[in-house]
Formats: structure tokens, sequence, C-alpha cells
């Protein structure tokens, strides 16, 4: 009777799973950094996606009668795809366009953005229901929750939708609303260097 095989069966298919999860993740950034114009991190993240994948297939194709192995790559798979989009999520990075149509005096949401240096635009326009005003304003989509708290505070009832920017030129933002910034959180530089 032989004894059962806890590298094989168990250690085997969980560090296929965590290998799995690793280069998911990873892969998953570097789509979302490549479609938002970061080009210094993707080539880096690819590199390591890629070496991670090669290691880890190896490893299954050298064990293809263990079905649990299969199991790990699809579960790695799985999960990491849930982390790579739950981290760019709270990294917030890129630009919105938040587009505010309103109805309403629009003044002290006016004022509460320049406040806060925040660069906007102010068309009049007609609505459905008569003449409304539209503010545009581009910000870091860490500041999104800032603006829509001002937006709840001072229009309530204001309809704003928002919208990812690729690139910027030239324009007034709030301080580290350029996308220079963007790429120094990608891969921050020391003074000197």
């Amino acid at each position: 009777m032989s004894s059962f095989n806890y590298y094989s069966w168990i250690i085997l298919p969980l560090l296929i799973a965590l290998s799995r999860m690793c280069d998911v993740t990873i892969g998953t950034l570097r789509h979302i950094l490549m479609h938002k114009g970061m080009k210094r991190a993707v080539p880096l993240l690819g590199f390591v996606e890629v070496l991670i994948w090669l290691i880890v297939i190896r490893q299954v194709m050298k064990n293809l009668d263990n079905w649990m192995c299969y199991i790990g790559w699809a579960a790695g798979f799985s999960c990491g795809t849930m982390l790579g989009m739950y981290l760019e999520e709270k990294m917030a990075l890129g630009l919105q366009v938040i587009r505010i149509i309103t109805n309403q005096d629009c003044t002290a949401l006016v004022l509460s953005l320049k406040d806060a240096r925040h660069g906007i635009t102010i068309v009049d326009a007609q609505g459905a229901m008569g003449p409304v005003k539209m503010i545009f304003t581009v910000v870091k989509r860490k500041q999104v929750r800032e603006i829509e708290t001002m937006i709840a505070l001072h229009t309530p009832s204001a309809f704003y939708s928002l919208e990812e920017v690729k690139n910027v030129n030239q324009g007034v933002f709030s301080i580290g609303g350029t996308k220079k910034s963007l790429l120094k959180e990608i891969f921050p530089l020391r003074k000197g260097k």
C-alpha cells in the first residue's frame, strides 16, 4: 500500500495556482497600463509575466496525469484576473473627464471646483427640459470621489458622466493631475538620477 503523495496532489497544485495568480495579475495590470498609454512599465511586466508562465506550464506538462494541476491552473487564472482588476481599481491610475449637466444654479459648484484648483469649462446648452449648463473637468481617477461629493453638495440633481482620457495636452489641472505625474506613480524617480 503506497502512501498519499502530498506534494503531487496538494502542494504542486497550490504552487501552480499561486504562480498562475501572479502571472495573470501582472498580465491584467500590463493590459490596463498599455491601454492607458503608460508604456514604460509594460515591457518589464510582460517579461516577468511570461517568465512565470513558462515555469508554471513546465510543471503542468510534467504532470499531465494529475488533474489537480489543471484545477490549480484554472483557479490561479480566475483569482489572478480578479486580483489584477482589484489592484488597478485601488491604484486608480489615469485621467477621467467628468461632464456635469444641470439646470440648477451651479455657481457654488463652479467656485468649489475652482477653489480645489480643478480646470473647468462651462458651456450653455439646451436640454430636453430647457436651458442647462454643462461643466467639463479632467481629473485624476483618485480625485473622482472628491468631485462627486462636490456635485452632491452643490447640485444634487445634476446629471454627470465619467469617461477615460488617454492623453491630455495643456490645460489647468489640480496639483499632480498631468500625465507626467501618472508615469511617476508607476516609475518613481529619485532626484538627481
